[in-house]
Formats: structure tokens, C-alpha cells, sequence
């Protein structure tokens, strides 16, 4: 879109923030769960359809602009970031980019209309980071597929409308080569779900098992068509999901940034406010030299992404460094709140325990760090 209409696009979202999803935190930690009515709000901004195209009702947004508009979002709770993050990305973007033309026609409509949320199946009970050693089998049976196995902290699982799942298909070849991505609709008989999962934070968002049993799909929802391509659609998937997060941590940076310095500049120790301490300073410094990397980098990379560069290396950066560096700046606000940063009324240990997560989904922190290192001996022996 042109940057006149995109930027009363963002203006909106920033107002929505404000006006509607921060007041509402608080709820959403206590029910946890986001109320129905804001669902619907987010449904009719059309945030679900972000990253799918116009010619398919979407908004079509490059990664840059899906990165701005995130970043905005996530200055409230990143629980409601969880509502539409596996639709707008991993969930969606395996059709989006290699899925045929029958997929997309039946399946992005819907999601850009909010109709249908997509829900992205990989990990497992024995299969995290080494996602190639997967257990999910689909076992060929004429047209069709018969699919059993377990997949493990779902986000959005009772919510979806269909999942992008990944199962081995391939009996006879060892490793990613023999995986496949499956459309599989939720409501397909044979599938069920664990417990919710109750976590550390991020309370309002949904996270369970997926069971698998049995499950019957067509052998047309291989995504693409081909069997055996599904580690690769995911691998490009992740790329993408990594800049994702890297906005995520960019909103959250700054929500908790503004609240060290609104606290700060308040507090009084001493006859004075704390803002004017060396030590509070060097720690709000700090935390905005975190900040502005982020943003810097965040820019870059989205930017090269959409020029149509090889940048996973740089994606896996990025991811390593906006998650980590959150978490920095999370720590540093406890700090500076010094006791009311431990009290729940306060927020930001909420925040702390929020942001924990981001240095572990799209790939740990340690996975980025292998990526990288072997993109880069790869490249010097090129």
C-alpha cells in the first residue's frame, strides 16, 4: 500500500493499543483469556490477514510494513500478538509460499477474513529443535493419508480452524528429506487435544498437545503438492517467523522502556527522583541502546528480506539479538522498579516473564547461534 495509507493503518493500530488492548490487560491476565468482543475488534482491523495477499482479500503487507504494524501491536500484552502470530506467519505462510493454487483459493480468503485461524504443527514430545526427527507418520492409503502422532505446545490448537502439519510421509528416506506439510482441518475426525498448557506467562494464550489418530487427509493437502518438500517450507517459513519475533521484541522493548522511564523520572529516594541516580541512568542507557539495535537491525534485515536477498543468516541474527536484548531490558525494569518491580500490579514482572519465551519459539537462542556460525563457514568457503 502507499505509505500515506499505510501510515493511518499504523495510526489506527497505535490507537486501538491504547484505547482498547492496554486497559484490557489486566483482564485477560486475571480470565486468562482475551475477551470475545476484542477478538472480534481484531478480526474486523483485518490483522489477520496481514501477510496474505490482495489478489486473495488480504492486506498484502510486506515484511517491513508486517514488522511495523507488529511492533506496534506488542506494546500491549503479546498475549493478543498470540492470536493472530501463527495466522499471520508460520501457520499461513507455508501456503502463502509454496502452496498451489487450489490451497491458496480455498484457504487465504478465509484467513484474510478472519474465518480461519491457522495453527502450525511441528513440534513434538521428542522433536524440538532437531525438528527432522520427527515422529508424526502419514502413511499413504490410495488418495489419501492416514496420519498418528502427537505434536506439543500448540499455540492456538483449540482455536484453529485447520493446522500446517508436518509428518514424516516418506518411510524409506532418513531425515528432513522425508517430511511433508499437510493442510489438516481441525475438525477432521481422529483429532483431539491435551490439557491446556499452564505456563510461565503469557497467560491468554492457548498452547496444548494435538493428537493425532488415525487422521484421514487427501493427499491434495500436501502443501505444494509434492511429498517430502515439507522441511523446506518450514525452514522458509521460520525465516520469516524470525523477523516476526524480532518485532515482537521491538514493541515489547519499547512498552518497557517508556515504563522504566515513567518510573524513574516519578520515584523518589533520597529527596530526589531515582532518575537522577548515575546507576538508574547507566541501566535506562542501556536499555535504550538495546532498544535502538533492535529497531536498526530489524529494518535492515525486513528490508533485504523484501528485496529478495539470501538473508537467513541475518534472520537468525536478528532473532538471536531482539530476543536477547528484550530480555536484557525486561530485567533492567524489574530493576529499577527495585521492590514494586516483583508486584504484579506494576506489569513489568509480567513482561519479564512474557518475554522469557521469545528467546525459545522460531528457534532457541543456541539453534541461532549454530545457524549462524555454519552460514557463516559455509559463505568463506564459497
Amino acid at each position: 500500500m502507499d505509505a500515506e495509507t499505510f501510515g493511518l493503518f499504523v495510526e489506527s493500530v497505535r490507537r486501538f493499543v491504547d484505547e482498547r488492548l492496554i486497559p484490557a490487560e489486566d483482564r485477560v491476565e486475571e480470565d486468562d483469556a482475551i475477551p470475545a468482543e476484542i477478538v472480534n475488534e481484531i478480526r474486523e482491523m483485518g490483522l489477520f490477514g496481514l501477510s496474505v495477499p490482495e489478489s486473495y482479500g488480504g492486506i498484502g503487507c510486506t515484511m517491513a510494513e508486517e514488522a511495523a504494524i507488529i511492533s506496534e501491536l506488542t506494546r500491549a500484552s503479546v498475549v493478543y500478538r498470540s492470536l493472530i502470530g501463527t495466522t499471520v506467519g508460520i501457520g499461513s505462510q507455508g501456503i502463502v509460499i509454496d502452496g498451489t493454487e487450489a490451497q491458496k483459493n480455498e484457504w487465504l480468503p478465509k484467513i484474510a477474513a478472519g474465518e480461519a485461524i491457522a495453527s502450525f504443527g511441528l513440534t513434538e514430545p521428542e522433536s524440538g529443535s532437531d525438528a527432522a526427527s520427527l515422529r508424526t507418520r502419514a502413511v499413504k492409503d490410495g488418495d489419501n493419508y492416514r496420519i498418528t502422532g502427537t505434536k506439543r505446545y500448540i499455540t492456538n490448537a483449540p482455536r484453529a480452524t485447520f493446522f500446517t502439519l508436518m509428518a514424516r510421509s516418506e518411510a524409506d528416506v532418513a531425515g528432513a528429506n522425508g517430511i511433508s506439510a499437510f493442510i489438516v482441518p481441525a475438525d477432521t475426525p481422529g483429532i483431539s487435544f491435551g490439557k491446556n498448557d499452564k505456563k510461565m506467562g503469557q497467560k491468554g494464550s492457548i498452547t496444548c498437545d494435538v493428537i493425532l489418530d488415525d487422521v484421514v487427509v487427501p493427499a491434495a493437502n500436501i502443501i505444494g503438492g509434492v511429498p517430502g518438500r515439507g522441511f523446506k517450507t518450514a525452514m522458509k517459513v521460520l525465516d520469516r517467523g524470525r523477523i516476526h519475533i524480532a518485532a515482537v521484541s521491538l514493541g515489547m522493548a519499547r512498552r518497557l522502556v517508556e515504563m522504566s522511564l515513567a518510573y524513574a523520572v516519578d520515584r523518589k529516594q533520597f529527596g530526589q527522583t531515582i532518575a537522577s541516580f548515575q546507576l538508574v541512568q547507566a541501566m535506562l542507557a542501556d536499555s535504550q541502546v538495546d532498544l535502538l539495535t533492535i529497531e536498526a537491525l530489524l529494518k535492515s534485515v525486513a528490508a533485504r528480506y523484501d528485496a529478495g536477498e539470501s538473508v537467513s543468516l541475518e534472520c537468525s541474527a536478528l532473532k538471536l539479538h531482539a530476543s536477547e536484548a528484550v530480555g536484557r531490558i525486561a530485567d533492567r525494569a524489574v530493576q529499577i522498579y527495585g521492590g514494586a518491580g516483583y508486584m504484579a500490579e506494576y506489569k513489568v514482572e509480567r513482561f519479564y516473564r512474557d518475554v522469557r519465551l521469545l528467546r525459545i519459539y522460531e528457534g532457541t537462542t543456541q539453534i541461532q547461534q549454530t545457524i549462524i556460525a555454519k552460514q557463516m563457514i559455509r559463505r568463506a568457503q564459497a
